[in-house]
């Protein structure tokens, strides 16, 4: 999403004849080009180096700067840094997800009011940001991440691309993230335990985890605990093209998390077709149309997952039908372009005010 946000400042501030400087944290300080839906632009980062990052955001801030936006929450303290030295700068600051479902500390909450917007990729999330961090409501606005232009060039053109040799034979159940413990909340141990329900109906049944992380062992032994490592594979080291490739070799998606802000993987299935299982939870349900384009279960409910899993297993047209509106649905509302025009006017009607 940073990529997505750097895109479209960088072409609003063309249209204005303005500058627009790009400035990564965790980046090497070198000049970086890179574009998105056509879009190019170019960025420098500071090696995490916080200081630097700090001290070249306040001089970049001196230079009449009319508007900063923050990819980042946490930034929001830079931000405020900068409008001592910018005062009539106007200052913009992104939320994602899980890290606002909390009470952020004192400083950062206290930067994070006082931006004149805050963005959230989802009703869910936005309502968060008022309760949790109390930011004022009339300084909150929804808009909704859309799937990457390069993630969608990659399904085109590998519509009949071979799985990685390691992908399994028969139907596949696929779920994507990071294995990592502070992330179990994404379900893909509940997705474990509802496996053995699964294998008395459909024995060939395979469920695959694409992802990284040094959560593996735990999974793994998890797995082999059921009764059912044979039926676990674990994909990790994956290129774009390697994953667009899985999604659609798949049959069914499912990550039945609890701590999705948006959920961008969902509309990565969506795009390739297939019908999608998510949470009750978070920004899920603004994706996912229960019992239309998938289902949505309640987090660490196997049984209620099982179902789910069992209904679009025993009809695959069925599944089938909920994965095209799933793909209609990522095209009338989640393309590039809808957010890039909804960004544009964001940032015109901030810049205007």
């Amino acid at each position: 999403m940073g990529r997505h946000l750097a895109a479209v400042l960088t072409e609003f501030a063309s249209s204005r004849g303005w500058d627009c400087r790009l400035l990564s944290l965790n980046d090497s300080p070198e000049l970086h080009r890179i574009a998105v839906g056509g879009r190019e632009f170019v960025f420098t980062g500071c090696e995490k180096a916080k200081g630097r990052f700090a001290v070249t955001a306040l001089r970049t801030a001196k230079r009449d700067a009319h508007l900063v936006l923050a990819g980042h929450p946490n930034l929001a303290l830079v931000v405020q840094a900068m409008r001592l030295v910018a005062p009539k700068m106007k200052c913009i600051v992104c939320t994602h997800g899980v890290e606002v479902w909390e009470p952020l500390g004192r400083l950062r909450r206290s930067a994070l009011r006082r931006a004149n917007l805050v963005l959230a990729p989802s009703r869910d999330t936005a309502e968060q940001v008022a309760t949790q961090q109390e930011v004022a409501r009339e300084r909150i606005r929804v808009l909704p991440w859309a799937l990457d232009p390069q993630f969608e060039a990659l399904i085109a053109a590998n519509a009949a691309a071979t799985p990685p040799k390691n992908f399994p034979s028969g139907r596949v159940i696929l779920t994507t993230g990071r294995w990592v413990a502070a992330e179990r909340y994404k379900g893909m141990d509940t997705l474990i335990t509802a496996l053995p329900r699964l294998l008395t109906t459909w024995p060939e049944l395979q469920l695959v985890l694409a992802g990284s992380g040094d959560d593996r062992a735990w999974l793994e032994d998890f797995a082999e605990k059921n009764g059912v490592e044979r039926h676990v594979h674990f994909l990790s080291e994956l290129s774009n093209s390697d994953l667009a490739a899985c999604y659609a070799a798949c049959e069914i998606f499912a990550l039945p998390s609890r701590g999705e802000g948006f959920g961008l993987v969902y509309l990565e299935a969506m795009a390739c077709g297939k019908p999608v299982i998510g949470g009750t939870h978070g920004g899920a349900p603004e994706l996912i149309q229960d019992g239309v384009t998938g289902y949505l279960v309640p987090h660490g409910d196997p049984i209620q997952l099982a179902t789910a899993l069992q209904t679009l297993l025993a009809d695959p047209q069925h599944a089938r039908e909920m994965g095209a509106r799933g793909r209609q649905t990522v095209d009338h509302e989640y393309r590039f372009q809808n957010f890039a025009k909804a960004l544009k006017k964001i940032l015109r009607d901030q810049c205007e005010s």
